[in-house]
């Protein structure tokens, strides 16, 4: 069960829905982290599928890798989602990912967001486009997954 979220429920069912221009914001940060991840694990394979081999560098390909990558960018997103409700990108454009009561979402939910997010994109983005027209804001993602992405608010610096 992931760890509530430290402010009072009813406050966090306040936060209003973030704007597509934060998403894709938080999305673009995110996905520079993803690239660096997916590139330490290829040079990982390659190290290690290369060991005693004298010939040229074997290029790791094939279903079994690409579905370890995969894997492991779901595990990247699950892990902060489910947690502090932030990934590092998130974190920059102060959004954070919510059940609808405002607590943390689970680990299914988050499986199904990511499924979802990823149909969003295969289908050239609809389901972000999603959010301009839904009353809302939600993306097919946020439905169906049950979740929401909220704006939080801004912080005041202790002196």
């Amino acid at each position: 069960m992931p760890r509530p979220f430290d402010e009072g429920s009813a406050l966090a069912q306040s936060y209003p829905a973030a704007s597509l221009l934060r998403r894709l914001a938080a999305m673009f940060y995110d996905s520079l982290l993803c690239i660096a991840l997916l590139m330490v694990l290829t040079a990982i394979a390659m190290a290690v599928s290369n060991i005693g081999n004298t010939g040229p560098v074997v290029a790791v390909k094939g279903p079994l890798f690409r579905s370890l990558l995969f894997i492991s960018v779901f595990a990247f997103f699950a892990k902060f989602w489910t947690w502090p409700g932030q990934t590092l990108g998130m974190q920059c454009w102060r959004v954070r990912v919510q059940r609808t009561d405002g607590q943390p979402i689970s680990y299914m939910q988050a499986l199904v967001r990511f499924l979802m997010a990823c149909l969003s994109l295969a289908c050239c983005g609809l389901g972000f486009l999603w959010s301009l027209w839904d009353k809302e804001r939600l993306t097919w993602h946020d439905r169906y997954s049950e979740s929401r992405l909220v704006v939080l608010p801004k912080t005041t610096r202790k002196q």
